[in-house]
């Protein structure tokens, strides 16, 4: 797959427009409701929809059919963050009208930082053949370790970057506003949203070391990497004002996940023995997840929306 440098700028600059769009359109801070949500998500989703049959069109249906299995295993992995964000939010006690701009800071560094991901583990595959079977084994490994500990969720403001954060970082407990600095008696101070900020550029580097192998898994392009990340994440903000209610509905989800890194893991070790087709491979993913959400929704028929709780610390509770 041959990509002049005019698509990637292309591309890159079409990226950058959406997001000028989304800031202004929500420049104002104000609480985003289920129909905003709704229809932002259905906009974002359509945006990478159009893209992946753009793709098809020109480079073919099997580039297509890469693209769209990068997208669709970047999007279900993608509900795992909006979990986490939910409790890192409810943990500081951020108020719902600033969460919007905190979010798009922070998908707007997760495009970079996942853009140097997929150069840097590009380059490497491109040197080292070997390499591709570490991606398998981690693959693997990570999918076992997210069955065993799937219902483990830990207490963001007791993490380790926090502490380094605070140590570092004069902080005031009070919010001024969506301001990430504000000045306390004439000194320069972070609020608790710079904080938030940092977490949630911190969990998604840690994402990010699970998705981008599991997408390499299923196509070598960097070209398509890239935009399947793109494409998948810009729609994160509006898929969690749009789920972050719901998550406690997704109970067999991370089993789901679990199941399509393995399998993208094992594929991606037997590839010069066994060569699944694109299609196939699409197909399996695709299948799980509709499966165990399927069987999540029916498990947890009748329960409505429930804002997550945060995660209450052994110290505040008096657990030892």
């Amino acid at each position: 797959m041959t990509v002049p440098l005019w698509a990637w700028l292309a591309v890159i600059g079409v990226i950058v427009l959406m997001l000028a769009i989304d800031l202004v359109a929500h420049r104002k801070a104000h609480v985003i409701g289920l129909r905003e949500a709704a229809g932002w998500s259905i906009f974002w989703v359509l945006s990478g929809i159009t893209f992946g049959a753009i793709i098809w069109m020109l480079f073919g249906a099997e580039f297509g059919q890469q693209y769209f299995a990068g997208f669709v295993i970047e999007k279900s992995l993608a509900v795992d963050n909006v979990f986490v964000w939910a409790i890192i939010f409810a943990s500081f006690g951020v108020p719902a009208q600033y969460q919007h701009r905190v979010l798009f800071l922070g998908v707007l560094g997760a495009l970079v930082f996942r853009g140097i991901f997929i150069a840097l583990g590009a380059a490497l595959l491109d040197t080292f053949a070997w390499i591709l079977y570490v991606f398998a084994a981690f693959l693997v490994i990570t999918g076992i370790q997210m069955l065993r500990h799937r219902n483990d969720h830990g207490d963001p403001s007791q993490s380790r970057v926090l502490k380094v954060f605070r140590r570092f970082v004069p902080m005031t407990e009070e919010y001024d506003g969506q301001k990430l600095v504000t000045r306390v008696g004439g000194a320069l101070v972070a609020t608790p949203l710079l904080a938030v900020l940092v977490l949630i550029e911190f969990t998604d580097i840690v994402f990010a070391v699970d998705s981008i192998p599991a997408i390499f898994a299923v196509t070598s392009e960097p070209f398509l990497v890239f935009t399947a990340n793109a494409f998948a994440i810009l729609g994160l903000r509006a898929m969690y004002f749009l789920l972050a209610d719901l998550v406690h509905r997704f109970v067999y989800l991370k089993i789901g996940l679990a199941a399509i890194l393995i399998w993208v893991g094992v594929k991606m070790a037997l590839h010069d023995i066994v060569k699944v087709p694109t299609t196939v491979s699409l197909a399996v993913i695709v299948g799980i997840l509709a499966v165990t959400i399927a069987a999540s929704l029916w498990a947890t028929r009748g329960q409505g929306r429930r804002p997550v709780d945060a995660p209450r610390s052994p110290t505040a509770t008096g657990e030892n």
